[in-house]
């Protein structure tokens, strides 16, 4: 069965970069001819497609029907809606706090800058969005399920738990996407990478990752390795070896899944699945639960790579594949 766990409305901040990209995932389902692009016609319709969609918004229910149709184009039987807890305004202490937004310093202020365009959303509207979607997508034949992508920080689990709140998540994904307050996947900041040893950075890493695993604040955790966005490596074999299976056996002890993740593979240098080859060796090995996930952040990328990495977990004699509801986890067969 074709499932997707990790779809994302909308991230930002604005700008003519995010424009352009809205305008081709728009493009994506109109069915425009090819005579027409590029003429004076169509970027009037465009333009007038963008001004509706930003007047809108991303929780429009035309919006989230585009997600809706790629799903039915693609044959995907269950969809995972996230948006990250760092798009909330509720969340503003929780990131303040962890996360280094000191005006003062070169990334402290990019990363200030950035929080404030893209927390601008209020977590109860999302949740009611989702939630009143559900019926409609299930009569398309479509199962939507209502999650969040919440960043982990090592000390931050009693204010994340109350966070979570009591909404009816059918589940809650954990991620680390920082180091020491400085967010490792922006292209901005790559520098910073050539300040650390790699090996102590990726202990770090790994570290937290484990103790996100162990927090048992989650229902699967995602990209486990997705320090490498950059190409960036531990090439150390046995290092890197010892840390995943322990990871792989975190996993094991607190019946928490994962997932096999696509974003880094189709939008960042790195060009690689989360888990890597390896890594997913060993987590399949251990038996570990996956579901699939494209990390689509437009509707138009919403099922990228899932039945491909749905046919890799079949190859390695894995069975079924991790659903959710009201945070249950439910395998059903792939």
């Amino acid at each position: 069965m074709l499932i997707d766990y990790h779809v994302h409305l909308e991230e930002g901040p604005y700008s003519f970069k995010w424009l352009a990209r809205t305008a081709k995932a728009l493009e994506a389902f109109q069915g425009v001819p090819f005579s027409s692009i590029g003429s004076r016609g169509r970027l009037i319709e465009q333009v007038n497609s963008l001004q509706e969609r930003m007047s809108k918004g991303c929780y429009s229910e035309e919006w989230l029907h585009l997600y809706l149709r790629k799903a039915k184009q693609l044959g995907i039987k269950e969809v995972g809606i996230v948006d990250h807890l760092y798009r909330f305004r509720e969340a503003a202490d929780y990131f303040s706090k962890r996360v280094n937004l000191d005006q003062n310093d070169t990334i402290g202020s990019l990363q200030n800058y950035w929080l404030s365009k893209v927390m601008n959303e209020e977590m109860e509207h999302f949740v009611e969005v989702i939630l009143n979607a559900k019926k409609t997508w299930e009569k398309e034949g479509v199962q939507l399920k209502l999650g969040l992508e919440a960043d982990y920080f090592p000390g931050g689990e009693e204010e994340l738990s109350k966070l979570l709140g009591d909404y009816p998540w059918d589940f809650v994904i954990g991620s680390v996407h920082f180091v020491n307050g400085w967010g490792f996947d922006n292209p901005e900041t790559i520098h910073i990478f050539n300040e650390w040893d790699t090996l102590t950075l990726y202990a770090h890493f790994y570290g937290t990752v484990e103790k996100m695993i162990r927090s048992g604040l989650f229902d699967f955790v995602a990209h486990l390795d997705n320090l490498k966005v950059f190409n960036v490596r531990a090439e150390n074999e046995s290092f890197t070896q010892t840390w995943q299976e322990r990871i792989a056996q975190a996993l094991i002890d607190t019946d928490t899944a994962t997932e096999i993740n696509a974003g880094l593979y189709y939008r960042y240098p790195v060009k690689e699945m989360c888990p890597g080859p390896d890594f997913l060796s060993i987590l399949v090995n251990k038996n570990v639960s996956f579901t699939l996930s494209s990390d689509a952040h437009f509707p138009d990328d919403l099922g990228n790579y899932v039945a491909e990495n749905a046919g890799v977990l079949r190859e390695m004699g894995v069975k079924g594949v991790a659903t959710f509801e009201k945070r249950k986890r439910i395998i059903k067969p792939l």
